[in-house]
């Protein structure tokens, strides 16, 4: 006979499936007859799109860009800086076992170096090398048994548990474009530099509805037809909405942002202006808390109980935390006391990531290239490192932790004092996204299939084994928790101790009103 339950839907995402890869994009340019020949590169810069990413079985295909301008000095009689700016395209098919068509894929990939090198005067050969984090994930709606309906006697087991089950996920486009003006007395020649990144990431929840809001902050360095070189800073605003039904102000949401296509371009040299349009997609995936209480075993005393039982990973604990670690150092540069700081890419490195106790400790790097310039105009480069420690107290059992670590440079400024001593000011900000796996035991089916076998015994005596529990001990002889507990007048049915004697009494009918509902055992 079937028993009648009560159950509960949750939804699982399951991250499947991590993998970790290095992709090396390669590619030449020939110099635009408008041009001068190539003598050296002096620098090389690029923002990666990503505008297409299709999951298959066992692999994701990745499709993209790097946006690349190179700044080098021309092979001619005054020997000026000049920029040129080309699109490196690649298409990368990655391995990732346990990958299935339809699941969904967190991509971040980041451009972790990109070189360039003259390979004649009209020719150069490009190199970047990106790294590709990849996170599958596979969502799953579970329906959970909480309670048992009209079924007389039967024991339950029960636990407290707080899970983060999946509201829903979504996505949408945003399409930012912007005019950044520059100095007046600046007669845009070329630019020659430029780097984006998302920042001042926020989200407000509506009805059903998720509003994104950033910003896209631009950096760009040009030539002006006089010979100088200049640098502008804008901030464009990225905002969008996501339609996710049943979302509220409690839930989490995961927000990533990642650029799928980017163009720069001046306008014309009276306009004293540079034209930014992005194309920009934004996912969210939203998680709500939820506190069930979850079967974890049953039995009756006198009938023999069937059920199905299958094992479940989801996530609890789910939390983000958001932090400004400042970095204040000075660090030496030899031979720049006399020129002027014109740019310094500042790229954030974590090295190791140790969890202990309730503490998280991640251990990096910045990585600092600076761009120079002395009185002549003459540019030089220079490389240099700041190690950093940042620490997340009060974290419960770190040690069994999930953990996503994103950094992002909030502020920078860098003085140049006395002696090649610079004075670096770097404020970052520190994303955590953590969560832990947890393993819920499923029961469904429970049907009833004749009487139990009688024990022939009133009362037994038994001697308490090494990890026994009074629900243990009771499912065996089939008898009740709460019996063996007024038998033996115990205080605290959470502590019994091997060696220790225990009478077991037989369950009777008269030990329970077989009109109340199930007898429930609760574990928080």
């Amino acid at each position: 006979m079937v028993v009648d339950t009560v159950k509960e839907n949750l939804c699982v995402n399951k991250l499947v499936a991590t993998k970790k890869e290095m992709v090396l994009v390669e590619g030449d340019m020939i110099v635009p007859d408008s041009k001068p020949d190539v003598l050296n590169t002096i620098c090389t810069s690029g923002v990666v799109c990503v505008y297409k990413k299709d999951i298959l079985d066992e692999k994701i295909r990745i499709d993209g860009n790097i946006n690349t301008y190179i700044m080098y000095l021309a092979d001619d009689n005054e020997n000026k800086v000049r920029g040129i700016n080309t699109s490196l395209d690649f298409s990368e098919s990655i391995q990732v076992p346990n990958c299935q068509e339809g699941m969904n894929c967190k991509l971040d990939i980041k451009l972790k170096s990109i070189e360039s090198k003259v390979i004649n005067g009209r020719k150069i050969g490009i190199k970047a090398t990106l790294e590709a984090n990849i996170k599958i994930y596979s969502s799953e709606d579970v329906e959970i048994v909480n309670t048992i309906q009209n079924a007389e006697e039967i024991q339950v087991l029960k636990e407290d548990l707080k899970v983060n089950s999946l509201v829903g996920m979504g996505e949408t486009k945003i399409y930012a474009k912007d005019t950044i003006a520059i100095d007046n007395i600046d007669n845009l020649a070329e630019i020659l530099k430029s780097s984006v990144c998302i920042c001042d990431k926020d989200i407000k929840i509506s009805y059903n509805k998720i509003l994104t809001k950033a910003e896209a902050e631009i950096k760009i360095m040009y030539l002006t037809e006089d010979n100088r070189i200049n640098t502008v800073t804008a901030k464009i605003p990225v905002v969008g909405f996501i339609d996710i039904q049943n979302v509220s102000e409690e839930n989490i949401c995961d927000i990533q942002y990642e650029i799928k296509n980017i163009i720069i371009k001046p306008n014309a040299s009276e306009e004293h202006s540079i034209y930014i349009e992005m194309e920009i997609g934004v996912t969210a995936d939203v998680y709500e808390e939820k506190q069930i209480n979850l079967i974890q075993d049953l039995y009756s005393p006198c009938a023999n109980l069937e059920f199905n039982k299958k094992k479940i990973t989801t996530i609890t604990g789910k939390r983000n935390n958001k932090e400004i670690k400042q970095i204040r150092e000075k660090v030496n540069l030899e031979g720049i006391e006399d020129k002027t700081i014109i740019d310094v890419d500042v790229n954030p490195v974590i090295e190791q990531e140790n969890k202990l106790n309730s503490r998280i400790i991640y251990e990096g790097h910045l990585e600092m290239k600076f761009i120079l310039s002395n009185n002549n105009l003459e540019l030089d480069t220079k490389e240099t490192k700041i190690p950093f420690e940042y620490t997340i107290e009060n974290i419960e059992s770190g040690e069994n932790m999930n953990t996503n670590m994103d950094i992002e440079i909030a502020n920078q400024d860098f003085i140049v004092q006395e002696g090649g001593v610079v004075s670096s000011n770097i404020d970052m900000i520190m994303n955590m996204d953590s969560y832990r796996d947890t393993n819920l035991n499923i029961m469904d089916e429970i049907q009833t299939n004749g009487e139990r076998e009688k024990e022939d015994y009133s009362l037994i005596m038994y001697i308490v084994k090494k990890d026994d529990t009074l629900w243990k001990i009771a499912k065996k002889f089939g008898s009740t928790i709460d019996d063996i507990v007024r038998a033996n007048g115990i205080e605290d049915e959470n502590k019994i101790n091997p060696g220790e004697k225990l009478y077991i009494p037989k369950y009777t009918k008269t030990s329970v009103n077989i009109n109340q509902a199930p007898t429930a055992v609760n574990y928080a």
